[in-house]
């Protein structure tokens, strides 16, 4: 039993059943023993391999995105370049490394930001981008982000805010909770709270007995946060996640330990926990606050900003071992069968603007 299991179940026999959303910030963010409070999870090592680490080309991608939508938004002075959720740092490096060749001028005259809580990955990051030049600053949260204009990045950022989720039954909707059976093992269960119909998906009126569907309010209070911002002092903002573009049931809540999918219930604190991203609650929250929305997968997202042609760069004059290796990189960053479908980009901006990477509006 790891320690902060022993800490749950003694926090449920005390009193009572916890909902899945307190139960994921527990795993996830207890300052003492919350997984991303305690370890570099990322990579080979770690437990899972985001796109960054992946290839170099995603982030080279994501920081020619910026200079675009920096110029596209007439080159507003002195901007904030953020990124929430920031991982190793691998992607803010090679934005920034980016941004020193195609827009010296925004690398000169931004101010760059990781928004990050976790001082182990505070370290991490850091070391990643000891070398580039330059100022680097880590803040807690976006409130505490410069009153300036903002490109904002968000990769893999809201799958791991936690969710609610509620269980159709005889009696409705009722909350799903964490509790403990006769052993101390934890279990879910069903609790007393309800759910306001009006916050269900169209899908959910045909819905039988044991049917699960997840709400987000805390997803949609930190975009909302996030596009009030943008929208008091212009710029932009990218979030790319694994989701699915319209509300729909079904349990998503997964964890991985070790590159393998795990019981979410059987390791608390030492296996990452996720959930897909309702990517329509994120654009509405944006719409809300006055901005424009966009959205693509991700694979049309990066093939449309050149992921081939910087792929045939990469490999020109290398050998056959290097070219193939950059060739895997494209199809697991963009293939039908990788991350290609399943990750979804949302772009956000000034109302009547056409960010890059779309040709059109939605």
């Amino acid at each position: 039993m790891t320690a902060l299991k022993r800490r749950i179940v003694d926090l449920i026999g005390a009193l009572g059943p916890i909902p899945v959303s307190e139960y994921m910030a527990l795993c996830l963010s207890d300052p003492r023993d919350g997984y991303y409070m305690t370890r570099d999870p990322f990579g080979r090592d770690g437990d899972f391999t985001t796109a960054p680490e992946i290839s170099q080309m995603f982030g080279e991608l994501i920081g020619a995105w910026i200079a675009a939508t920096w110029d596209l938004l007439g080159r507003p002075a002195s901007p904030v370049i953020a990124e929430i959720g920031p991982g190793r740092g691998t992607l803010m490096k090679d934005m920034v490394r980016t941004l020193a060749q195609a827009a010296p001028a925004l690398r000169e005259t931004a101010q760059f930001f990781l928004v990050e809580t976790s001082p182990k990955l505070r370290f991490v990051q850091g070391a990643t981008l000891e070398g580039l030049g330059g100022r680097f600053d880590w803040v807690n949260d976006v409130d505490e982000l410069p009153q300036q204009p903002l490109l904002i990045v968000g990769n893999e950022l809201f799958d791991a805010i936690p969710i609610r989720q509620y269980v159709k039954t005889r009696q409705g909707w009722r909350e799903r909770m964490v509790d403990i059976d006769a052993d101390d093992n934890l279990v879910f269960a069903v609790g007393a709270g309800s759910l306001d119909p009006a916050l269900l998906p169209p899908d959910a009126v045909s819905a039988g007995h044991g049917a699960i569907v997840e709400i987000a309010p805390a997803r949609a209070a930190l975009m909302q946060t996030v596009a009030e911002r943008i929208a008091r002092n212009d710029g932009a903002g990218l979030f790319i996640d694994y989701g699915y573009e319209t509300p729909a049931l079904g349990d998503t809540l997964q964890a991985l330990l070790k590159h393998r999918y795990d019981n979410p219930l059987a390791h608390p604190g030492e296996a990452d926990l996720t959930t897909h991203v309702d990517f329509a609650a994120l654009a509405e929250a944006a719409r809300h606050a006055g901005l424009h929305t966009q959205f693509s997968t991700q694979q049309d997202f990066l093939l449309g900003l050149g992921l081939l042609q910087r792929a045939g760069r990469l490999g020109r004059d290398r050998d056959a071992a290097f070219r193939e290796s950059i060739t895997a990189q494209v199809e697991r960053l963009a293939g039908p069968d990788a991350m290609g479908t399943l990750f979804k980009v949302l772009v956000i901006g000034p109302a009547g603007t056409s960010l890059p990477g779309f040709p059109a509006a939605d």
